[in-house]
């Protein structure tokens, strides 16, 4: 069974920064997109950015020139730096990864969230 560890949430200060990472493992023979969404109490789960596997990246307006998604193919891992946060980016993220496993079925999968808390 694919799984998807995040890591890296917590509770920071407006303007600071956190990095959030994303590591796929078990049964994978090969990964297509990676990427990163966020939902807020109330809100629907929304993207936050996304990455193919050869390295293009597509993101949300509001988290352009501040958030950057980076991946290791090496590791599997998937990971968003996130700067200059503000109480609007306080949510749970998700990571999401559309792969293929080792029996050949192409599916995605997500993690189980992390909580990132801005406070003003």
């Amino acid at each position: 069974q694919v799984q998807l560890v995040e890591s890296g949430g917590g509770l920071v200060q407006a303007g600071g920064s956190l990095r959030l990472s994303c590591a796929a493992s078990r049964n994978i023979f090969s990964i297509n997109t990676m990427g990163w969404y966020r939902q807020a109490p109330g809100k629907q789960r929304e993207l936050v950015a996304v990455i193919g596997s050869g390295g293009s990246r597509d993101y949300a307006d509001s988290v352009k020139g501040r958030f950057t998604i980076s991946r290791d193919n090496t590791k599997n891992t998937v990971y968003l730096q996130m700067n200059s946060l503000k109480p609007e980016d306080t949510a749970v993220y998700f990571c999401k990864a559309t792969l293929v496993d080792v029996v050949g079925v192409g599916r995605e999968y997500w993690g189980q969230g992390t909580q990132v808390t801005v406070s003003s």
